[in-house]
């Protein structure tokens, strides 16, 4: 009586409401041969391309070796039930995901349950209503259509993320060579020029920086320093620190822009303010870059101590007297390639033996601490003062070190360069 009511309602299928966009591969188990035969003559007049199989150890050989998007199995079969193949089924690697549709004249809450936990989708209680069956294979093809195209966007996200980090790889080595290439601008951390030593420390924040720190003789009795802090710390900043070393060269004094050559060959000292007013011009009439920077410029004179120095809207330097006391000199000025017209200025500081100057960029006195303040001149002060006893290249890690301990260990979001000139008196 259930197969023949059965067979009823499979042919009320609701008159074949359209067949599937595109043929899909069933596979329906029972072992009974006339329900398996009722089921696959309603799903091939629907469109589907249908296998049958008469147990649940079959099903899964089937399972193994086709790919199916649906499978239609019946509970109570004799070895393996439906529900231990619906549970291997699930174990098995597939690409794409299998609909599950368990047949039982089971109707209790806790086996149905159990049914949904082990992998189940769906249920339809026997016998089957062919309209019920119908809506609710279209159900599961909503959601295997969902699945597809959630897998399609994964591919799509998968294979970008993979092309990424293809090009970050490849940024990544560039930036590796480019920050050895920056680092090659300052050839020598420290010299000995006999009445002064000159220390180096230049630390991007990131593979590149816009900071740059140097100095060059500039004949016997006198050298030049120079530190500049680009805007930004990135690759156009490194960029525009490298064209900037050209134009403050040691090695090629005839295209050095604080330079004048003498008339016996030799070369002198050119004001540095005028070289930071020669220098705004060619960045606002020659360069097409929205960057600007911060110079202090400085030239000292070995035989005397004098130092005349431009200060382009970079840090005060800060002076440490042989006593350790600490004073901060300079007139502030506004930074480089900002202003067309703007006015820089000269200031003398006059160095005595044993004193030093210390040249830093913002990196230094915006260094923020634990608590968010910034480390600013006062901070710097308590550091000049706390290792007045060190010196040279080993002040500057000191420096480092400290720095490190203010702010927690924490990456320092700005570029850090700082130039520490040591007067020994006269030669």
């Amino acid at each position: 009586m259930a197969q023949s009511t059965a067979a009823v309602n499979m042919q009320r299928s609701g008159d074949d409401a359209g067949l599937v966009e595109s043929t899909k591969r069933v596979l329906v188990v029972d072992d009974s041969r006339v329900q398996r035969r009722i089921l696959s003559s309603s799903l091939k007049r629907w469109g589907y391309e249908v296998l049958e199989a008469d147990s649940g150890h079959a099903a899964l050989e089937i399972c193994q070796r086709e790919p199916l998007d649906l499978i239609l199995s019946d509970w109570m079969m004799p070895g393996m039930n439906g529900l231990e193949f619906c549970k291997a089924f699930r174990q098995l690697k597939r690409d794409n995901y299998g609909y599950f549709i368990l047949l039982t004249s089971k109707s209790e809450k806790d086996e149905v349950a159990h049914g949904l936990d082990v992998g189940a989708d769906d249920f339809l209680t026997k016998p089957v209503n062919a309209s019920e069956l119908r809506a609710r294979i279209r159900a599961g093809e909503r959601i295997q259509q969902m699945e597809r195209e959630l897998t399609k966007k994964n591919r799509i996200v998968t294979d970008a993320l993979a092309e990424i980090k293809c090009l970050y790889d490849t940024i990544d080595r560039d930036l590796i060579e480019a920050k050895k290439l920056q680092q090659s601008l300052v050839k020598e951390r420290h010299r000995n020029f006999g009445a002064a030593e000159v220390s180096l420390l230049l630390r991007p924040c990131g593979h590149v920086g816009g900071d740059l720190v140097g100095f060059f003789p500039i004949n016997e009795t006198q050298i030049g320093l120079f530190s500049i802090d680009v805007s930004g710390h990135g690759i156009t900043s490194a960029l525009m620190t490298a064209r900037l070393a050209g134009f403050l060269s040691g090695s090629t004094p005839d295209q050095n822009l604080a330079l004048t050559q003498c008339d016996d060959g030799s070369y002198a000292a050119r004001s540095p303010a005028l070289v930071v007013d020669q220098l705004n011009r060619v960045v606002l009439e020659e360069m097409d870059t929205e960057h600007y920077f911060t110079l202090l410029l400085a030239h000292l004179d070995l035989t005397t101590g004098a130092v005349v120095a431009s200060q382009a809207g970079h840090p005060h330097p800060a002076i440490q007297r042989a006593d350790g006391t600490v004073e901060f000199c300079g007139q502030g000025g506004l930074p480089v390639g900002l202003v067309p017209g703007a006015e820089y200025e000269d200031f003398d500081i006059t160095l005595n033996t044993g004193d030093r100057l210390l040249i830093m960029s913002d990196g230094i006195t915006e260094c923020p601490g634990q608590d968010g303040d910034m480390l600013d001149e006062d901070g710097v002060v308590d550091l000049m003062k706390r290792n007045a006893t060190i010196y040279g290249s080993q002040f500057l890690e000191t420096l480092m070190w400290d720095l490190n301990a203010y702010s927690g260990d924490q990456e320092f979001p700005d570029d850090i360069s700082a130039i520490l000139l040591e007067f020994n008196g006269p030669s």
